[in-house]
């Protein structure tokens, strides 16, 4: 049943917005008079959301000009009206088919003009009665309708339904709160069953379609049975609801007990001497507080939440968590840590002994040293470290912090999607904490530190928790950190002190903003030789300390080292070299521990029966007298690769055919390199289709740089000349047959150098590049710079002998 008063509820007829149905129906005036209704006929009202029921007043509130119209005139008429339900409480067009065909006559005893359109009536409901038609021609509704009498028909049945009923109806009144004592007396005094029926089915909390249903129902047994069906189901959920609320108010009841018996408690404590074991631990965190160097600011809020911990009670959830918060405080570095001496010297050592070559990094770090030995106070570079896997990124990191002196943390964001990670939650639930920067700094104690963000490039992208790498712009801007805001600690933090670090494989997945706050240093690989030697000085004592041996009882020769580098990794960094060293040293290990052998000497000859057969070979021997192949050059994230360009001729009707997952730009690449090669050797193609592919395809590929090597291999294809397979190229043309620059230089020139090639063709226009490429690489290799494809044609093919015309220029 309703809460509340119960004779008169308050129904909206209808929205103040006014429908189409009251203007389209107030068109039917003719010069401002109404033609009178049949004696048959009522005034329509429709009704939006609720169901006027015989012998009940209530308050009726309308706004559509149809309903307005009808009110006023049935004032005016001193008519009584007919109120119907509307099907569609939403629908503001009225129409006869959007209306229940039985509604309830009565008066309008009370009508009150309200602001913003909207009209106040009182009815008075009478009656029941079926719609038997609607007229047309008034501008409101109005229906010839048939009244239905009111049944008051005695017997035992009704007698006993009406008593069963009164009984629950008084049942439920009892059960709803802030009802007036009149209501109960109010239904006792009821002698008619069918009045009684139609109060109570006007008071219950159902749907109006159930409502409806009860009004439409005109057996007054049947009418009878449906309102006590519906008031013994809504009596049990008053039933439940009074029972959860009593439960509810025993559970506070309860609380408030426990408050006082608690209070009682730490009185009696005190009394004791047995409190004084909480008093203590404040009174050590407001010295903690006091001592931490905490900025005036943050000391005074930190005051402040210490006065609200002292005042609470003992054992509640929210001290737990706001002495948390003040320990977090408390343990973090405000003080400026103590500036170490600089030794230049040092620093260098401590690098060269960690990490062999690298040599533009290494200048970097000295160089920010430098800097700082001569301005302490200066701001912090953000450096980021971009490069394939296994090239030393994180070791690096390590090698600063010993080179500076400062403490080392690592935050890995790898996969991190959660905007709170780096800022912290806010400290409105339990579990809250503070975001992964602010617990980098309470490990490290202290500011001077070198904090590395590892994986950078590998942040999830925004969404519902937010966009962790816009959140870390505040962190790494210079211009901004100073004064780092945590959710968790909502006060201010310096971290210009700190030295950020980041490590990124690729930087196409940084977004921009984040991107230029750094300073981006590549580190794109290592030469064969480089390898060997880290292997030599590094990776061999690390992997028999892992295994369990001495230097006396297990080495690997120089050969050894070479042969596993050539022929059993292909990577720009040393990863899976470690691995293998790991591996043809466990088969030492076993040797030494089965007490087969004292001493174990790897050497090349040996490998194939530890590691297995070779894993690379040289595939250009295999290419070598084959036209219409290629080699390319290709930058990958993890570092350089050779790229096989395949053409071939069919029989067809002049299309290109490009396979191998090839990229948009790279499709375009094509498309440019065959037009290029038909005007060289001034053929059609009009009966063949050339396909051109790239192996391996099921790795997707893209980008301009393989312009060059697309040209010459159709070419090689359209005369029937091999391209010298010892060549590798790359470069990007145009129409014209000029050689476009690209970039990734060093990492494709380390690639054609672990593939065993000696001469490689760039455009002339990356010469500068050369100076990145190391000094035993290119001592190594002969480069051909390129400004025409004319000079790769030269060079990689030959004379061509008689071809068309070549200036295409």
């Amino acid at each position: 049943m309703k809460h509340g008063p119960a004779v008169q509820q308050m129904w909206s007829a209808d929205d103040a917005a006014g429908g189409a149905t009251g203007g389209q129906r107030a068109s039917a005036r003719v010069d401002g008079a109404i033609k009178p209704l049949p004696k048959d006929a009522l005034i329509i009202i429709p009704l939006r959301s609720a169901v006027l029921f015989p012998g009940v007043m209530s308050p009726v509130t309308i706004g559509r000009a149809a309903s307005v119209a009808a009110a006023q005139e049935a004032v005016k008429s001193e008519l009584r009206a007919g109120f119907l339900l509307q099907r569609d409480p939403e629908k503001t067009d009225v129409t006869p088919s959007d209306l229940y065909w039985v509604g309830t006559t009565g008066p309008i005893v009370r009508y009150i003009t309200g602001q913003e359109g909207a009209h106040h009536l009182v009815v008075q409901g009478e009656s029941r009665f079926r719609v038997l038609e609607f007229l047309d021609g008034w501008p409101f509704l109005v229906a010839r309708v048939a009244m239905v009498g009111q049944s008051e028909s005695e017997g035992p049945e009704i007698e006993a339904r009406f008593l069963q009923l009164k009984e629950r109806a008084i049942e439920a009144i009892g059960l709803l709160p802030h009802v007036p004592d009149e209501l109960a007396g109010v239904v006792r005094g009821i002698r008619s069953p069918a009045v009684l029926a139609d109060m109570v089915a006007n008071l219950i909390d159902v749907k109006n379609e159930e409502k409806q249903d009860i009004l439409e129902t005109f057996d007054l047994v049947r009418r009878l049975d449906k309102v006590i069906a519906l008031l013994s189901a809504r009596l049990e959920v008053l039933k439940l609801s009074k029972e959860i609320g009593e439960k509810t108010r025993a559970k506070f009841d309860e609380r408030q007990r426990e408050h006082v018996l608690r209070e009682q408690l730490r009185q009696i404590q005190n009394e004791l001497g047995e409190g004084e074991d909480q008093a203590a631990e404040l009174e050590e965190l407001k010295k903690v507080i006091a001592t931490a160097g905490m900025p005036e600011e943050v000391l005074k809020h930190a005051e402040k939440e210490l006065k609200r911990l002292q005042r609470m009670g003992e054992g509640g959830a929210e001290q737990s968590m706001l002495r948390t918060y003040l320990e977090w405080l408390a343990e973090l570095p405000w003080k400026p840590a103590p500036q170490q001496p600089i030794d230049l010297a040092q620093a260098r050592r401590v690098l060269d002994e960690d990490h062999f070559g690298l040599d533009k990094i290494k200048r970097r770090i000295l160089e920010y040293l430098a800097v700082r030995k001569l301005n302490p106070e200066g701001k912090s570079p953000i450096l980021c470290f971009v490069g394939p896997p296994g090239v030393g990124k994180t070791s690096l990191g390590q090698s600063i912090a010993r080179a500076t002196g400062r403490v080392f943390q690592r935050v890995s964001l790898g996969g991190v999607h959660d905007e709170a990670e780096i800022r912290g939650h806010r400290r409105t639930y339990i579990g809250a904490l503070p975001g992964n920067i602010i617990q980098a700094m309470r490990r490290a104690g202290t500011t001077n530190t070198v904090l590395m963000l590892d994986e950078i490039d590998k942040t999830g992208a925004g969404g519902f928790h937010g966009d962790p790498a816009s959140a870390l712009l505040e962190v790494l801007d210079p211009e901004q950190n100073h004064k780092f805001r945590d959710n968790y600690l909502a006060v201010d933090f310096d971290l210009s002190r700190v030295m950020f670090i980041c490590t990124a494989n690729v930087l196409d997945t940084i977004p921009g903003p984040l991107r230029d706050r750094m300073e981006i240093i590549q580190l794109p690989g290592y030469t064969e030789e480089e390898k060997i030697e880290i292997a030599r000085r590094y990776l061999v004592k690390r992997q028999l300390d892992a295994n369990g041996l001495k230097p006396e009882q297990a080495s690997l020769t120089d050969g050894a080292l070479a042969a596993i580098v050539r022929d059993y990794t292909r990577e720009a960094g040393v990863r899976n070299l470690e691995r293998e060293i790991g591996s043809a040293l466990r088969y030492a290990a076993m040797q030494i521990a089965e007490d087969k052998a004292q001493q174990v000497t790897v050497d090349a000859p040996g490998l194939p029966a530890i590691l297995g057969p070779r894993r690379f070979e040289n595939e250009l021997a295999l290419r070598a007298s084959t036209p219409g192949v290629a080699t390319g050059l290709a930058w990958t994230p993890v570092g350089g690769d050779i790229l096989f360009i395949e053409a071939s001729k069919v029989p067809g009707s002049g299309r290109l055919i490009l396979t191998g997952q090839l990229g948009d730009v790279m499709k375009e690449s094509a498309q440019a390199a065959l037009t290029l090669a038909k005007t060289w050797t001034g053929e059609s193609l009009e009966k063949v289709d050339v396909h051109v592919h790239v192996p391996a395809g099921a790795t997707p590929k893209d980008g301009p740089s393989a312009g060059v090597a697309m040209f010459l291999a159709l070419l090689s294809l359209l005369t029937g000349k091999p391209v010298r397979s010892d060549v590798a190229m790359t470069g990007e043309v145009s129409l014209r047959g000029l050689v476009l620059p690209i970039g990734g230089v060093k990492e494709k020139t380390l690639a054609a150098l672990r593939a065993g090639i000696r001469t490689v063709m760039l455009p002339r226009r990356n010469e500068k590049d050369l100076e990145d490429v190391p000094a035993e690489a290119r001592e190594k290799l002969q480069f051909v710079l390129l400004d025409r494809v004319d000079d790769a044609v030269r060079f990689a093919i030959g004379d061509l002998g008689p071809v068309a015309t070549r200036d295409v220029a």
